[in-house]
């Protein structure tokens, strides 16, 4: 048997600050780095370095303060080379208005372009109306409005020859709002409206004879004036299109140098077929059909997506909000008051993190992209066909109008996907494409060695936060005891948590109290005492649950029993959970029994209140009891156990040495102290197995001590295995060295016993002793159901 009883250095390990290799962080170099995980780093950094396709990597388990940053670094300060891709922009698509055209140019050259084309069409707006309207376009005009009356003046100077020598004359008459011409009678050399005529008429002033005459003079000529109208308006037609003839090849002549400068700055064919659709749209559409207050030129000009020069680094590119827009890019629209689509044109396309990582890295975190909708799906697109399409982000259509279609973008990019290992197993069995896009995995742990390495990284996490938030420096001694919260908070034996979100967090707290703190000197840096007060802050803030529960312990309102012996009842341990942190408590375990064939009966899974863990670390309690008492006939009794004044579900198996330690005095009558408490699980052949959380435990049952004033002869026993990972309160430390609580620690069921179960007080009982008195017990049951 071995039972060891644990001293003060066994009760929590402390960072000694001397070995640390300075005294204030103030002496430090500020750097991000990723320490102590040499493996994830080279495979990182091998995928990082190759281009095969699939080859983006999912970081699996980086967690806490600062861990984008972190990526970005190792990515940058690798060999990732430069890259030379085509700037990219997109232009006005006159045959299909709706689908933008993308081109591409020579690296670098985009932005030239995108000023040429501006100032091109600010020439057409500005300097192209100036010149249509000059005293040389007017001449010409001018030239063409003489032509064309001289032409109407020959073809209607026969027609009024005609009409002198019979009398008439074409008069402009007051219709309505209209002056029409009208061919009217000469009388005394004026000419006389037809009313008047009638009147005249009507007085014999003129014959029925002269007047029928003058009215079938005026019906013949009207009929020749009429034929006479249609030629002069066709040759005022053919006028009107000789103006627009003219200003178009005027503008034709004055624009086509401006524009064969343009092909010769920008040799590409893809450039010059753009330019020449202008000169076409320009020529045969605006310049003839117009229409008033619209600025066409809009179309002429060029949206720059992308420009970059040549040879540059591949660009890392971190999103920190990872929605469809901001990965993806968007189209905007512009809407009038009444809602209608005023403007949405290739003008109005913003590209996104997709694009911009072209042809480098793209990082974002695995679980903010799942939760955004339809950014997974168009990452997962793009990496399979190495295209995207812009997309305006408007998901279910809420607004109305016609929707751009921009021609998709090619895009090699590699990404580089940061989550947890919960995201990466429900990704690898759930989605389908994932194994085949994410062929990599850079696989961190959590935990990292309590050496140099370890020490080094600790330093450079808090030295760098001192940094970026403007902290106070922290002294060598509080840095200690940082590394040692971690280590806490890992509770592995031999290991500190990469974790280094709660770290950061304490950190930022010590320094706060250290700059309200009047202490002089201690005012320049935050010291031990500092972080000491942060992590004891943090934990009362969250532990409302855990002073209740004292509470009502101390009232007796929840009966732990921690005095004396009694059968059939013993201290089980038990842990919950406030956010991160976690708080032990005792809960007390009790066992009844009776003559029957039930066998060992548990209240908790009968009540539907245990897990599953739970249910499987008692079911191996009856193979433990078959082992150890290796009786030659069957069991004979029924044992009930129960988590006394628990209401809720229980689980885990770290209660299974306790109720086997319970169920032994129920069936031998043997009492258990309730000084003490135990925690850890047991196997079918009676090894105490590791648990978790025996940290947290012990100082729950130590809370519960005094909470019940009772201060001496108390304590723990635990498994051998969970030793490296006690980090006790200092408290405790001085309680184990003084000898007011006692931590033991075990390995095998029947080195508990002996230190559990008493036959009297203070009369202790050998292990085969009880094991002899249980088979006793066990054959009476089983003699009593035979007679």
């Amino acid at each position: 048997m071995t039972i060891v009883k644990l001293d003060r250095d066994q009760a929590r390990w402390h960072c000694d600050p001397s070995k640390l290799g300075f005294k204030s962080t103030s002496e430090l170099d500020v750097s991000i780095g990723i320490l102590g995980q040499p493996d994830a780093i080279e495979a990182l950094q091998y995928r990082i370095e190759t281009r095969a396709p699939g080859s983006n990597v999912f970081v699996r388990g980086l967690s806490g303060f600062g861990r984008m940053p972190l990526i970005n670094q190792v990515v940058t300060q690798s060999s990732i080379g430069t890259v030379t891709l085509p700037d990219r922009c997109y232009v006005y698509n006159f045959s299909e208005p709706d689908q933008p055209k993308l081109l591409e140019l020579a690296a670098g050259v985009g932005r030239s372009f995108q000023l040429a084309m501006d100032r091109f069409a600010e020439f057409i707006k500005v300097d192209l109306p100036q010149y249509l309207d000059s005293d040389i376009v007017k001449s010409k005009q001018r030239q063409l409005n003489q032509r064309t009356q001289e032409e109407i003046q020959e073809i209607g100077s026969p027609f009024d020859d005609e009409l002198r020598l019979a009398g008439l004359a074409i008069v402009p008459v007051q219709i309505g709002q209209n002056m029409l011409p009208t061919i009217l009678p000469i009388i005394d050399g004026k000419p006389v409206p037809l009313e008047e005529l009638q009147q005249r008429r009507l007085t014999d002033e003129i014959s029925e004879q002269a007047f029928a005459e003058i009215d079938e003079k005026i019906a013949s000529f009207e009929k020749k004036f009429n034929d006479l109208g249609q030629t002069i308006n066709n040759s005022q037609i053919k006028h009107r299109e000789a103006l627009q003839d003219l200003t178009v090849e005027e503008a034709k002549q004055f624009i086509s140098s401006r524009i064969e400068a343009l092909k010769q700055q920008f040799d590409c064919d893809s450039v010059k077929t753009f330019l020449d659709e202008i000169n076409e749209d320009l020529i045969n559409v605006e310049l003839r059909h117009a229409v008033p207050n619209v600025d066409f030129t809009v179309n002429y000009r060029v949206n720059l997506i992308r420009s970059r020069a040549a040879d540059t680094p591949r660009p890392v590119i971190s999103v920190s909000n990872p929605n469809l827009a901001n990965l993806v890019g968007r189209i905007d629209q512009e809407f009038a008051s009444n809602g209608a689509l005023v403007r949405s044109d290739h003008l109005m396309i913003k590209p996104g993190a997709l694009l911009e990582a072209d042809g480098g890295f793209l990082i974002i975190e695995a679980q903010d992209i799942l939760t955004e909708p339809g950014s997974w799906a168009a990452l997962l697109r793009t990496l399979k066909t190495g295209s995207f399409e812009m997309g305006m982000g408007d998901l279910l259509g809420l607004w109305g109008g016609p929707k751009l279609r921009p021609k998709p973008i090619p895009v090699d990019i590699k990404v580089i996907l940061v989550g947890d290992p919960e995201s990466y197993y429900l990704l690898n069995q759930y989605e389908s494409r994932f194994a085949s896009l994410f062929k990599v995995l850079a696989d961190f742990a959590d935990t990292i060695d309590p050496g140099a390495a370890g020490f080094v990284a600790y330093a450079n996490v808090i030295s760098n936060l001192v940094e970026s938030d403007r902290l106070s420096p922290f002294s060598n001694e509080a840095v200690a005891r940082l590394i040692e919260h971690g280590a806490r908070i890992c509770a592995q034996k031999g290991q500190l948590t990469s974790r280094f979100g709660r770290i950061a967090d304490i950190a930022r707290e010590a320094s706060f109290i250290a700059e309200k703190s009047n202490s002089g000197e201690m005012l320049k840096q935050v010291q031990g005492l500092h972080v000491t007060t942060a992590i004891a802050n943090t934990r009362r803030r969250a532990d409302i649950p855990a002073r209740r529960f004292r509470r009502l312990i101390a009232d007796r309102v929840l009966r732990i029993d921690l005095e004396d012996s009694v059968v059939g009842q013993i201290n089980g341990l038990a842990v919950t959970s406030e956010g991160p942190l976690t708080f032990g408590f005792p809960t007390r375990i009790t066992a009844s029994i009776g003559p029957g064939k039930d066998g060992a009966i548990n209240i908790e899974r009968e009540a539907s209140l245990s897990g599953s863990v739970h249910t499987k670390g008692f079911l191996i309690l009856k193979g433990l009891i078959q082992k150890i008492l290796n009786l030659q006939h069957p069991l004979a009794f029924a044992v009930s156990i129960a988590f006394e004044q628990t209401y809720g579900g229980i689980d885990g198996d770290s209660a299974s040495a306790a109720e086997f330690c319970c169920l032994l005095s129920a069936l031998t009558g043997i009492p258990i102290k309730q000084s003490m408490a135990i925690t850890g699980a047991v196997d079918q052949h009676g090894n105490i197995l590791p648990i978790g959380g025996a940290t947290e435990k012990i100082e729950g049952f130590y809370d519960a001590c005094s909470s019940l004033g009772v201060d001496a002869d108390h304590g723990v026993v635990i498994p051998e295995s969970n030793v490296g990972d006690l980090m006790l309160r200092e408290d405790i430390v001085e309680a184990v060295d003084k000898g007011s609580f006692a931590l033991y620690c075990v390995t095998s069921i029947m080195d508990v016993l002996p230190l559990m179960m008493e036959r009297e007080a203070g009369v202790s009982m050998e292990a085969e002793e009880i094991v002899s008195v249980a088979r006793d017990k066990a054959l009476q049951f089983w003699l009593a159901t035979k007679s």
